[in-house]
Formats: C-alpha cells, structure tokens, sequence
C-alpha cells in the first residue's frame, strides 16, 4: 500500500518536547529518527517510551503500519458441508475436549446452540434434582426453537427438544460414558420426534450454520468475512431464499459475506448488482468479474434462471393472485373498475394481481401451485366451468381461501353466465360487429341470436359456426381489445345495470383481502 514516509516523520515528531525535535537533524525516515532517538544526550521520558515503541514495532517505516494495522484487520471465516454439529454427545468428554481446546467446528457449534437459550453443558448432568433439570431442559429446548426458526419457514411445526439419557449397552467411546445429550427435532404434525442428524442434510446444514455463527458473532473482537462454499446445497428451493433472508437481515449488516453458487434460488434478482462471475479461462487462469451477462453460457446459466423466477413472480403473481380464464377477461375487469372509480364508486382493489391462465382447464392446476406457495388465491369462473367441481374440492382442502371461489352467475342472476355476461345483450353485440365489421356482411342483432341459450357468447359462436363468419371461429378477444382501443367512446355506453353488477362482484373480491 501507498503511504508518505515524511508524513509519518512529522507525526512522531510533533510528539517531543522542544529541545528534543531541535537535536533530531530531518530525519528522513522511520530508520532515521529511530536512530536520531538513540544518539539524543539526556534523552527525557517520552523520547525514552517513544523509542521503545518503535523498537517493538521493527523500526521501520512498513513494520510500524503493519503493527498498528494488523489488529484492524478483519478476519476470514470460512463455512462449509462438513461442519455440521453432532445429534448426540458424551457430556464429560465435550466438556474435557471444551476445557482442553480440542472441539471441532461441529462440536463448537452444539456449544453455541446451548449458548443462545442460556444453557451450558453442566446442566445436563443427571442429577436428583428432577425438577430443576425438566425445567432447564424446556427452557434450553424453547430458546433454541425461537431462534431457529426465525428462519427456517419450511416447517413451523417443528420444535428442537435436549434429551439426556445414559449410554446404552456396549456404546463405543466417547458415548460409553455418560449422560448422553441428545437433539430430537420433534414434529407436532406427525407427533413424533426424531434425532437431529437423521433430519434432511439440508436442515442439519442450516441448523448448525445458524448456531456457529451465533457463537462466533458473539466472541468475535473483529469484523469477519465469511466465505461461503455452496451455501444451502442440499436445501430446497424455498429454504434456499430462507438463507438469503438470514444472510441480508443477520450477517450483512454487520459482516461481509462472500459465497459461491450455482443455484438460481440463491441469486437475488433484486440484487445483480453484488453478482460476479467466476471463469477458468485458457491461457489466462481464473477471472472474476462485474459484467455478468458476458459470460459464457453455462456460467451465466443460474442467473437467467433467477431473472426467469422472478419475472414469473412479478408479472404473473402477488400475494394476492385473482386467477382468471382469460386475457378478455383482465380487459373488462381493468376498463369496468376504472368506470366505476371515475363515478366515485367501488372498483378492483389494486393488491389483486389479475391472472389470466389460458383456459378454465388449467384452474385447478394453477390454484394448486400458488397455493402451495402460500399466495392468497381467488377464482372468477364461468358458473357453468366443467372444472368447477376440481376447484371446488380444492378449496374444501383449504387450498383455497373460504370464499375464494366466484362464480359469474352470482352477479348475472343466471345458473348458466360468463363475464360477458356482465354486459348488456346490445352493448356486447355493438363490441362484436364493430370487431367484425369486415367479416360481417350486416350487423348482428338480438333477434339473429337463439333466444334460449342464457349465455351471449355462446350465441355468437353458434352464429358464426352456422354462417361462416371469420372461417366459423368466434374470437374472444377480438371484442375487449376493442373496447380497450375505443374506450374514450364506448365507456359512457356501458349500461348502469352492467356497473351495478361489477361493482358487486368488485365489492366481493374486495372483501377477500385483509
């Protein structure tokens, strides 16, 4: 590093008394005035420790910073697969490898899980005060199921529980001598327990990363950087975002953190900024850099796959998921509920993130994933969808949210209706014949229509089938996009008993939220 000798010179010498700085000559170095301090007759106290000082520190200019740096240095500490905690211990032999200084990273980080509910390896010996070690035991054991699981939102229904036991028959050493101590993850779902490291590698991994790094934060006297190799491998996608929610809200702001990767999931799109790319390249070694996207592709590979995640996320999906059957029907609902807030009135609360899905076949389908993601959902249907009865069992398996399941005909007051039927027979007639103005030799009226199906789609298709119009195939979509392009003029003729019933159903939806 740069630094200015001179500088340092002046420094030390602006610290002497008068008569002292006029006997040292301009130095020109730390070598220098080092030895300038040796050769002063009568030398006085504080030139007496100041040369006493820079003797221990080397006597030169770089050992004097490096002295005074070294100790504001951070310190690197680095975390891998194989330094996850033992389910069971001796008790005596943990604590003479404790008092000894001979424990393990895993063994370390048992400690430090006992440290965060208040606990120490002492009072696990088996005594005959019953009650007090029980008591000791559930608040050990409840301490470090708060803690834990803070962050791990895989399974709430998990609880760790401490268990001391003595050794059973012809145990190896160290677990010959006892008491034994032992971790259970305790399910309350299934109502059993079982040992800490039969648990999925993945949780056992995050379990005593947690634990160390708590017993190392508290010790630390430095700032750390924490290396990272492959963080959250064996986790699912889900407690892989876990570990970054716990290294953003827990080690960042205190500490650096570095960590490599080849998972999506552990990619914040949010943050590409901290990504850097790291390539062997030929004749040229190992290259890190910024400018990700100029990777090759299997390198850059994990971060298309994290920006695909969260595009899917932010475009199609919120907390708050309206599935729909359609594209046409996100348009009527948008120009509907803007109608309705121009007059003051109630329209589609904004949190609702309206999603098309392509078909009323892929409702179930749909409520099933979102739901697994515990996202709020609710369904518009048609009220005569043939896929109705799936979602309905869906939401009798509270994979849907009570309520959460509208069907059109309970605005239209007709078994039998889907969300054109909102509007009145002519106004969606005029929607269609201005759609299909070059295929329709004349317009469409209501009395072209079969006066007994209840459902005006369902007319018009059959019209078109019966007289070839646009090849027999009735599109949609074709008569929202119209009403979107010419909203300006077609609005103010949506009927007042149209706005009354999306605002019914808008009133409905809205009543869903929280």
């Amino acid at each position: 590093m740069d630094y200015d000798e001179q500088n340092m010179v002046a420094h030390l010498l602006d610290g002497l008394d008068p008569t002292s700085k006029d006997a040292i000559k301009n130095p020109k170095s730390i070598a220098d005035f080092v030895e300038a301090l040796r050769e002063l007759p009568d030398r006085p106290t504080a030139a007496t420790q100041l040369l006493e000082k820079l003797d221990g520190w080397g006597g030169t200019a770089w050992h004097c910073l490096h002295k005074i740096l070294s100790p504001r240095l951070p310190k690197f500490v680095y975390f891998d697969d194989y330094d996850s905690m033992p389910g069971k211990v001796s008790v005596p032999d943990l604590i003479r490898r404790r008092d000894g200084g001979k424990l393990d990273r895993g063994e370390q980080a048992l400690l430090s899980l006992l440290g965060m509910a208040g606990a120490e390896l002492e009072d696990f010996h088996i005594t005959n005060e019953h009650e007090h070690v029980v008591r000791e035991l559930e608040n050990a054991s409840a301490g470090i199921s708060d803690e834990v699981f803070e962050y791990w939102s895989q399974n709430t229904q998990l609880a760790v529980k401490l268990q001391p036991f003595q050794p059973e028959a012809n145990a190896k050493a160290p677990l010959n001598e006892g008491p034994i101590l032992q971790i259970r993850v305790d399910n309350s779902r299934h109502r059993a327990s079982v040992p800490f490291d039969e648990r999925s590698r993945g949780f056992v991994w995050f379990f005593s990363f947690l634990a160390y790094f708590t017993e190392l934060e508290e010790a630390a006297k430095h700032d750390l950087i924490l290396l990272l190799d492959e963080p959250g491998l064996s986790l699912h996608g889900r407690a892989q975002q876990d570990l970054l929610r716990l290294i953003d809200k827990r080690l960042a702001p205190k500490h650096q953190v570095l960590y490599t990767t080849h998972s999506p999931f552990m990619v914040s799109a949010d943050h590409l900024q901290r990504v850097r790319t790291v390539i062997d390249q030929d004749n040229s070694g190992t290259k890190v850099s910024a400018e990700i996207f100029k990777a090759d592709e299997d390198t850059a590979f994990p971060l298309y796959a994290a920006m695909g995640i969260e595009m899917t996320q932010s475009l199609f999906i919120g907390e708050h998921t309206l599935l729909l059957k359609g594209p046409s029907d996100l348009i009527y609902l948008d120009i509907l509920s803007d109608a309705l807030t121009d007059q003051g009135r109630t329209g589609l609360d904004p949190r609702w993130v309206k999603t098309p899905i392509g078909g009323s076949g892929k409702l179930s389908t749909f409520v099933t994933l979102l739901g697994a993601n515990k996202l709020h959902v609710a369904v518009l249907v048609d009220s005569s969808t043939k896929d109705l009865g799936a979602v309905k069992r869906l939401r009798d398996n509270d994979q849907l949210a009570k309520d959460g399941l509208l069907e059109v005909g309970q605005f239209t007051g007709t078994k039998d209706a889907d969300i054109e039927d909102l509007f009145e027979p002519v106004f969606y007639l005029d929607l269609v014949n201005r759609a299909y103005s070059q295929h329709l030799p004349t317009p469409i009226t209501t009395g072209d229509l079969n006066p007994h199906d209840p459902r005006i789609v369902r007319k018009i298709e059959t019209y078109f089938r019966d007289n070839t119009i646009a090849t027999g195939n009735f599109d949609h979509y074709k008569p929202a996009a119209k009403l979107l392009r010419e909203q300006v003029a077609l609005v103010p003729n949506i009927a007042e008993v149209t706005l009354a019933r999306a605002e019914q159903l808008f009133v409905a939806l809205n009543n869903l939220l929280p």
